[in-house]
């Protein structure tokens, strides 16, 4: 039976790494929209999920608009230390961390002085979503990795298996 069960998984990782990866779409192959098209999909999706006036819609507009200035301007700074290899400091790293969540708070403010108190809290429930998500995909491969096997459960040990 065990020597079934690992010949059955060695099959299907197999069939797995058969697959024809061309199929995938990679982003480098993935259209890319210029900053004013990406802040125009997100204006209208905003006004779609959150029911935005034309006067709302106007003053999304600006505060997308800065929030990816400021995202490119961080990505291109991310970019260029990665590329001189170098890693910043415990100070560096409070310092960024205490920069974004400044950021963030500036962010929520704006958004409550534009929004009504409805459209806040949907707001609110859809940047959480999407923050929860984010971090979801970034500690995907270090997830499994991190937990004891001795804290799993049976049930936990099988599904894995499977």
């Amino acid at each position: 039976m065990k020597k079934l069960f690992i010949a059955a998984l060695l099959a299907v990782s197999i069939a797995n790494f058969a697959q024809d990866k061309k199929d995938q779409p990679k982003r480098e192959r993935m259209e890319k929209f210029t900053p004013a098209q990406q802040n125009d999909l997100m204006l209208k999706k905003m006004t779609l999920e959150l029911d935005l006036t034309s006067k709302q819609q106007d003053q999304m507009k600006s505060v997308i608009a800065e929030k990816r200035a400021k995202r490119e301007a961080m990505m291109q700074e991310h970019k260029m230390k990665k590329e001189a290899k170098t890693k910043p400091s415990a100070d560096e790293r409070f310092a960024m961390k205490s920069k974004m969540l400044d950021e963030q708070i500036a962010m929520k403010g704006k958004m409550k002085s534009i929004l009504n108190a409805e459209q806040f809290s949907k707001w609110e429930t859809m940047n959480a979503k999407h923050h929860k998500r984010g971090r979801r995909m970034h500690k995907k491969g270090t997830e499994v990795a991190s937990h004891d096997k001795s804290t799993r459960g049976k049930s936990t040990q099988r599904q894995m298996q499977k």
